[in-house]
């Protein structure tokens, strides 16, 4: 990854890691987190039901919608655990906000941290699928640019490439700004993200140029706030395959003057074998990374497009 600096950090359900933090005493041990994306990133473990004291094993705890209020309560005692656990989620965030953190994983169905879904229970009916955890739920408010996403999504290859492709350019961000930047910095850094931003979300590479054009008149912490806050939606916005082709076109005007017609033919063949379905986003990236680096293309060597994340992952390799 261009431009990053120290590791990176990951908040995540402590069950994940193999914890037995669970209510039965057991973990949700997740293999791909411990044993491929483990080696690239540092772990910050949370439990919020552990660390706000409630043990283990413990009584399960459910999510209950009561005269409009959504509350944390013991399935069995029907202990109200809501305003703990509400105080305890504001205190460990801001702890959070210390840690350096570029992503974070929750642990998915969770009354404490699911962000999506989480069964609401009512007194009379069935329960309903409408909730957020109450940690996810402080979490997500106090952090809303971080990438953060719960384990079972991260099970389907794309959801899982376009998270840690989140990750790392929140990552490379939040590196600029430990930095004593300026905004001709913030324009190089826009400048690296070109085609990143035009697989993602086209309009937003304009968008965030216009905003560091008018950089001046703005405050240094004002211009931080609002490139972030557009340049992670513009990243929150999946690519698609129609984009990619587009970038990859752009790309390869860029590099064909040094080709001769059969690497021509051979570069242009590997991208509509990509818009067929028929071979993988990594086979023409590879091919125009490798053309930048032989040709010597100063400007293009840099963009994160043609290297946006840890090769160990092999992200960009499925059909």
């Amino acid at each position: 990854m261009n431009g990053a600096i120290g590791p990176i950090r990951i908040g995540i359900s402590s069950c994940l890691l193999g914890d037995k933090v669970r209510y039965d005493g057991g973990h949700k041990h997740d293999r791909f987190l411990t044993d491929t994306l483990g080696r690239l990133v540092e772990w910050v473990p949370v439990c919020p039901e552990v660390e706000v004291g409630m043990g283990t094993p413990r009584e399960p705890i459910q999510l209950v919608r009561r005269h409009g209020d959504i509350r944390l309560v013991g399935i069995r005692t029907e202990t109200d655990h809501t305003d703990v656990m509400q105080g305890y989620a504001r205190r460990r965030v801001e702890q959070l906000a210390d840690s350096g953190l570029s992503g974070f994983i929750l642990k998915q169905d969770s009354p404490s941290c699911g962000l999506d879904r989480v069964r609401v229970h009512r007194d009379r009916g069935p329960a309903t699928r409408t909730g957020r955890g109450l940690f996810a739920s402080t979490l997500t408010q106090r952090f809303p640019n971080l990438p953060i996403e719960e384990e079972g999504r991260l099970h389907n290859p794309r959801l899982r490439e376009h998270w840690i492709e989140r990750v790392c350019a929140y990552h490379r961000l939040q590196s600029l700004w430990t930095t004593r930047w300026r905004i001709d910095d913030l324009a190089r850094f826009h400048a690296a993200h070109r085609f990143a931003l035009l697989a993602h979300a086209p309009p937003s590479y304009q968008r965030l140029r216009r905003l560091i054009a008018r950089a001046t008149a703005l405050s240094q912490a004002v211009l931080r706030e609002r490139y972030e806050r557009g340049f992670m939606a513009a990243f929150t916005v999946s690519a698609t395959r129609s984009r990619h082709v587009t970038v990859l076109r752009l790309l390869l005007g860029r590099v064909s003057d040094g080709l001769d017609e059969p690497a021509y033919r051979e570069l242009l063949d590997r991208i509509h074998g990509y818009r067929r379905g028929l071979a993988p986003l990594i086979v023409p990236v590879s091919l125009i990374a490798h053309y930048v680096r032989i040709f010597d293309i100063d400007d293009l060597k840099g963009q994160e497009y043609l290297d946006p994340h840890p090769v160990e992952l092999v992200l960009r390799h499925h059909v």
